[in-house]
């Protein structure tokens, strides 16, 4: 817990100006409300359209959860004190401050390794995996997470306010030998292993991958490639806090660097549109339905204030039913078309078969008059 004294004169130092303060408070406040936006759109989507609940796109909710959590309880702490000028919150705040980031921070990259392991068994073993596989994955991903994160809760190492005063997070500039154990065991756990295990992924079975899962490999290292842009700065920048170089690092790259690694919460989804057939057709389903039901109001609306009878609303259906199969064959003396969904269908079978099954049309050419 942080010493209430020291936390007092941190209220009371102003490291920006004016202006700039209301520029990192806008800054802060889009981060969070495209983060939130972005990841409810990803819930929805899932909860709505049954063809996008696999197991693969399990792993991808659960991310999209750490990352809405983290645009919530990240992201309000450090708005309001941008809003304020000051860190206007009191020590349990700044516990809780730096413990939601850390767990949900952990959480998301672990989930994404685990998604690149993933694509990995898939791939180069040919295993699909089924639910059960990936509950059992997210329930170790949140002990995992929630250990590390708790850890300075319980006396190693604690939150305390970064540099630039606005958020909290572990006390990387800490000399005390404890503190400095947790925080190198922090990155061989929580990034450094992560991150090797992604990198052999890539390299060693990139073209391997991209040959019988390419879309979804491709959205998959992108994804990964847009988190470790947003979070290694940061996470060099801690690293060299830990070693000593806290007197050249200054409050403004530390702001910098802290809201480029809270970006990536506003990103997955943007991704996800981009570079997923299923979830672009889902998202425009649902955006024509919706748009066609507020049509429809309106057109009602109007109709009840010229006192006419309003007509029914056509129902939308979400769910496609599954189109039976068309085969065509010919012969000399006609032609004959068979909607049936069973591909071992005979035509010859059928020709013989046709005055009797409603599913089978011959058609005959008339015949000459010269004949």
């Amino acid at each position: 817990m942080m010493n209430l004294v020291n936390s007092t004169a941190a209220r009371e130092e102003i490291l920006f100006s004016p202006s700039t303060y209301k520029v990192l408070a806008a800054s802060v406040g889009t981060i969070g409300v495209l983060g939130v936006c972005n990841n409810l759109l990803m819930l929805l989507l899932y909860c709505k359209f049954k063809r996008l609940k696999t197991p693969t796109n399990l792993l991808l909710v659960n991310i999209s959860i750490s990352d809405l959590l983290l645009s919530v309880f990240g992201v309000v702490f450090t708005f309001v004190s941008c809003v304020r000028g000051r860190w206007v919150w009191d020590s349990a705040a700044c516990v809780w401050d730096g413990f939601s980031k850390s767990l949900f921070g952990i959480s998301s990259i672990m989930s994404l390794a685990v998604l690149a392991y993933e694509r990995y068994i898939r791939v180069v073993n040919a295993k699909a995996i089924d639910f059960s596989w990936v509950w059992r994955a997210i329930t170790y991903i949140w002990l995992y997470s929630l250990a590390w994160s708790g850890a300075p809760l319980v006396g190693w190492n604690k939150y305390s306010l970064e540099l630039h005063k606005l958020g909290c997070s572990v006390n990387w500039d800490s000399r005390n030998p404890s503190d400095t154990s947790y925080v190198l065991l922090l990155f061989l756990g929580c990034l450094l292993v992560p991150l090797r295990n992604i990198q052999d992924l890539q390299s060693v079975r990139l073209a391997k991958i991209v040959t019988y899962e390419k879309n979804m490999a491709k959205m998959c290292f992108f994804m990964i490639t847009i988190f470790l842009f947003c979070w290694v700065p940061y996470a060099m920048l801690s690293f060299m806090l830990v070693y000593g170089y806290a007197s050249k690092i200054t409050p403004t790259v530390t702001i910098i660097l802290s809201l480029l690694a809270k970006s990536s919460t506003a990103y997955n989804h943007i991704i996800y549109l981009f570079m997923s057939r299923k979830y672009r057709w889902c998202l425009m389903q649902l955006l024509c339905s919706r748009l066609m039901r507020i049509k429809w109001i309106i057109k009602d609306h109007a109709v009840r204030v010229r006192g006419e009878k309003p007509g029914k609303p056509i129902v939308l259906s979400e769910k496609v039913a599954e189109r039976p199969k068309k085969r065509v064959t010919f012969s000399s003396s006609s032609i004959i078309f068979i909607i049936t969904s069973d591909e071992t269908w005979d035509m010859d079978s059928a020709a013989d078969d046709n005055s009797t099954n409603p599913n089978v049309i011959q058609v005959r050419p008339l015949k000459s008059e010269r004949a």
